[in-house]
């Protein structure tokens, strides 16, 4: 592997990493203004952060419409929701 090679996989690396970094970190709070918590209506792994016990944040839940894992939504609008079935909920429950 020549040296312009090397350097440039290297970049993607690490470019990669930051960007894994950044998708798994929680929404700051300034992002959740205007927003509300809505569980039971994330897909699996597209949660926005914690999904209780055995997750850690964003991108962890370890399925559909778990009833931990919650997805930021408009305030005022998570009990109207229904996503296939599933009625979002203010506060989490076991699935």
């Amino acid at each position: 592997m020549n040296r312009s090679t090397l350097t440039l996989a290297l970049a993607g690396s690490l470019a990669s990493a930051i960007a894994s970094t950044a998708f798994a970190a929680p929404l700051a709070p300034e992002k959740m203004a205007g927003n509300e918590k809505c569980y039971g209506i994330a897909l699996k792994g597209q949660n926005d952060c914690a999904a209780g016990p055995g997750t850690t944040c964003a991108g962890t839940s370890t399925m559909d419409y778990q009833g931990n894992a919650w997805k930021a939504v408009p305030a005022g609008t998570c009990t109207s929701m229904n996503v296939n079935g599933h009625k979002g909920m203010l506060a989490p429950v076991k699935s």
